[in-house]
């Protein structure tokens, strides 16, 4: 029956509502707010209302949802003991500044919504959901039930998916419409470490004619700094650091501003923001700022903070520096991006570093490099997170089915890909990233003006529609 359902028809009956439905979860602020955080809201208010509303546009349509504690929660419809799973979030990434319009505003131009989140999930969610209601308003005969997962910590630690999956089945496959087409069946294993220099007990005061009171960079692991900003206090000609910092800026072609406020001296420095698993497609404001501190005499704690960046990270994002450098013909390159830079006189300084190892990579060994790196510095390695590699054989029953909807549905191959972006594909025993970027579109997940591409929202709902349909069968 699969052969006479015209997928893309059945999309487009749905049309508008899908736009409709797209922007209004888009104009929902769902950050993260660990600073009001609750029983009720976990993740902050914010975050639950994007969940409440996906759960509550579900009963409306005639699926069952549950909300599981407000970390989680699932839509779902059909009978049978098996199900398949489609692991969504509704949670994004701080928008960050220069977007070309309000990045909650979900706005339409050129046949594009801008927002955050646009692409990053809440666009490609909506295309699953409506792919699942589409199968089920058809009223197709299914041996397995169909169920949508929906997260809300996807962009931090995942502790949405670990409390859901403590009261909640596990699907028996499916998949997650968080990265790119055609189909990615490998993924890196991600860590998120915090190198740590605590405040130092025998201190003595400084008498360098220049001191680095403080630098902040950057605020999460997995997105490459855009903003980095040192305070100074100087006790000679403030002018000579200044005339200094604009001749850095025009030699690297970065904007920024350097001023004195009352004693101190302010240098900040703009770069450009990426996605932590593609540290080389950004600008690392924090890294670039700290390389023209470099060349500063500061005194001798902040110059400690100083060598050590420049020397492991400075034009580096494969570990070379750090002797991990690693790679795979599964999954490619080691990578690490330098997220979080902090530095307090006084006080403890902080490096919050993302690494995305390969499938085949011991990260023991990995780990046990970095720390040999920074007891040199007297420093500390603290694991915050970390996320096996995900890996599904190529031929497995469920690569198989995805590999011919793609192609039944484009034209096009359905080539295998890995990435080192982390989806929920990997929370299931058997699970694969499936969309929603379709190959040669340009990648803006975390960055200003992310959109999705309306015709492709509506070719993904399709291939979701189609491949829900013979996964369930």
């Amino acid at each position: 029956m699969v052969e006479q359902i015209n997928w893309l028809a059945e999309v487009n009956k749905q049309k508008d509502s899908i736009i409709q439905t797209t922007q209004e979860l888009l104009k929902i602020k769902s950050i993260l707010d660990e600073e009001n955080t609750s029983k009720e809201f976990p993740f902050g208010e914010g975050v639950a209302q994007a969940l409440h509303y996906l759960l509550n546009k579900g009963s409306e349509d005639g699926f069952q949802s549950k909300n599981v504690d407000n970390y989680a929660g699932h839509i779902e419809f059909g009978e049978g003991e098996e199900s398949v799973g489609v692991l969504c979030h509704v949670d994004v990434v701080p928008e960050g500044s220069g977007w070309s319009s309000d990045p909650f505003g979900a706005e339409i131009r050129d046949g594009k919504i801008y927002a955050r989140g646009a692409i990053d999930d809440k666009g490609p969610t909506i295309a699953a959901y409506y792919a699942m209601k589409i199968v089920k308003e058809l009223s197709l005969s299914l041996s397995r039930r169909v169920r949508m997962i929906i997260g809300t910590d996807e962009e931090s630690n995942w502790r949405c998916v670990e409390h859901y999956f403590k009261h909640e089945e596990m699907p028996t496959m499916g998949f997650a419409p968080d990265a790119d087409f055609p189909i990615i069946y490998a993924e890196k294993g991600i860590a998120d470490i915090h190198l740590i220099k605590k405040k130092n007990q025998n201190h003595i005061s400084s008498q360098n004619d220049i001191v680095l009171e403080s630098f902040q960079s950057g605020s999460r692991f997995n997105m490459v700094p855009e903003f980095a900003e040192a305070k100074l206090t100087i006790k000679g000609d403030a002018e000579q650091i200044l005339l200094h910092f604009d001749s850095f800026k025009s030699e690297h072609k970065l904007q920024g501003k350097g001023y004195v406020e009352d004693t101190d001296i302010i240098l900040q420095l703009e770069g450009k923001s990426a996605h932590g698993s593609l540290p080389h497609l950004g600008i690392n404001a924090g890294i670039h700022l700290l390389s023209f501190l470099k060349k500063i005499q500061l005194d001798e704690e902040a110059q400690t903070f100083v060598t050590f960046v420049t020397d492991y990270f400075e034009e580096d994002t494969k570990g070379k520096a750090l002797n991990v450098e690693f790679e795979d013909d599964i999954t490619g390159e080691l990578t690490i991006n330098a997220g979080i830079l902090s530095y307090h006189r006084n006080g403890e300084s902080k490096i919050g570093i993302n690494v995305r190892y390969p499938v085949t990579n011991d990260f023991e060994k990995t780990k046990s490099s970095i720390e040999a790196a920074c007891e040199k510095y007297d420093m500390t390695v603290q694991i915050v997170s970390h996320m096996e590699p995900n890996h599904v054989d190529k031929d497995h029953e469920l690569i198989k089915t995805l590999q011919r909807v793609y192609q039944e549905q484009t034209g096009e191959d359905a080539t295998l890909l890995s990435i080192g972006g982390g989806t929920y594909a990997r929370s299931l025993e058997a699970g694969v990233a499936f969309g929603p970027l379709f190959p040669g579109r340009e990648e803006t997940a975390h960055q200003k003006d992310e959109y999705i591409i309306i015709d492709d929202l509506l070719k993904a709902t399709a291939i979701y529609a189609q491949a829900i349909y013979e996964l369930a069968q």
